[in-house]
Parts: C-alpha cells; sequence; structure tokens
C-alpha cells in the first residue's frame, strides 16, 4: 500500500498463555510479570514520540499493553488489530495440536494458520488489515498481535503474502515501517 504514514507496531507483552505455549487466538489471558516488564520497555521506547495516533486491538492483553505503553493517555479500539482467529485451534497447545494434526503444520513455520478448522484464514485477516490501514490520516503507534502485526508489515511495504513469515515479531520492541522498510527497536 503506497503512501502509509509510518507505523509503529507493537505486539503485546508475554501472557500466562504465550509461557505455556497455548494458542489464543480470540481467546485472551493476562500479562505475565515479564509481559509487563515488556510493555513498560515498548513505553520507554517510544517516550520522544508525542502527538501521534494512539490504537490497540480489542483484545483484553492488548488492551493491558497498551494502557502500559501510552501511559494512560487515550487511545482508540479497533477489532480489526485483534490476532487471526484460529477457529477450533483456540485455547489448545501448539504441542498437542502438531501431534494430533501433523499434515496441517506440514510446509511454512505460519502456514497452519490459513489451514485451522474454523478459523479466519490469511484472506480474511489481509482483509480487515487493509481496511485499518486505508483509514490512517497520519503517524500511528500500534498495539496489536503477533500474526496481525506480521500482516500489518507485509501490507504497509508491499510485499507478497508468502514473506509473511520471514518478519520477526518480538514482544517487548518497537517495529517501525516508514515508507516502505522496517526497522526495529530493543
Amino acid at each position: 500500500m503506497p503512501d502509509l504514514p509510518d507505523l509503529y507496531l507493537m505486539r503485546h507483552g508475554q501472557t500466562e498463555w504465550n509461557a505455556e505455549g497455548r494458542m489464543q487466538g480470540r481467546l485472551d489471558s493476562a500479562l505475565t510479570p515479564l509481559g509487563v516488564a515488556q510493555a513498560r520497555r515498548q513505553a520507554w521506547l517510544l517516550r520522544d514520540l508525542t502527538g501521534l495516533a494512539r490504537y490497540a486491538s480489542t483484545a483484553g492483553r492488548a488492551q493491558q499493553t497498551a494502557r502500559i505503553v501510552f501511559a494512560g493517555a487515550d487511545f482508540l479500539s479497533d477489532v480489526r488489530l485483534h490476532e487471526i482467529d484460529i477457529g477450533h485451534f483456540t485455547g489448545r497447545t501448539a504441542e498437542a495440536l502438531r501431534a494430533e494434526h501433523p499434515a496441517l503444520f506440514a510446509g511454512g513455520a505460519l502456514d497452519w494458520y490459513d489451514r485451522a478448522p474454523g478459523g479466519e484464514h490469511f484472506a480474511g485477516l489481509q482483509a480487515r488489515v487493509r481496511a485499518f490501514l486505508r483509514e490512517l490520516s497520519g503517524p500511528a503507534l500500534i498495539v496489536t498481535h503477533g500474526v496481525t502485526l506480521r500482516m500489518l508489515r507485509l501490507q504497509a511495504m508491499g510485499l507478497p503474502l508468502s514473506r509473511l513469515a520471514e518478519m520477526p515479531v518480538l514482544q517487548g520492541a518497537v517495529h517501525l515501517v516508514s515508507r516502505g522498510r522496517h526497522r526495529m527497536f530493543l
């Protein structure tokens, strides 16, 4: 998508389910003490930025992170920033799913998201993300989720879907996409 404003993208801090290897999708769990520290790190990384629009996914873990990152400042909640829906895999551990459905997990590291039974799949996520990005009128700070953050970057950088898994996403980091290029601040 050409001519997008600068995007400061953040994944929510580590949650209890992240620590357990449990897939959250549309469900939620609270931030761990490490997750709170990661959100504080993001706040510190952004400390000199002012006057930017602030957005967060409607998921509790993203909301909790945003309240820390934005230090109590107002932000807009947008359901289009929610994590990809993984349907029947929601709440299950990655280890159990790989053992029970080896064929679905064959291929690229993230390909299974596009095959999760009852899930949203990449086309749905891509449509949501594009609609969100089209409405931005200026630089934005955005708290979201791992796969959604990757898709936001992919769209903002004009890259094909085949590159989705190549994009690292770290909790506690800030990912800047500016003029079609990516930089990560730790």
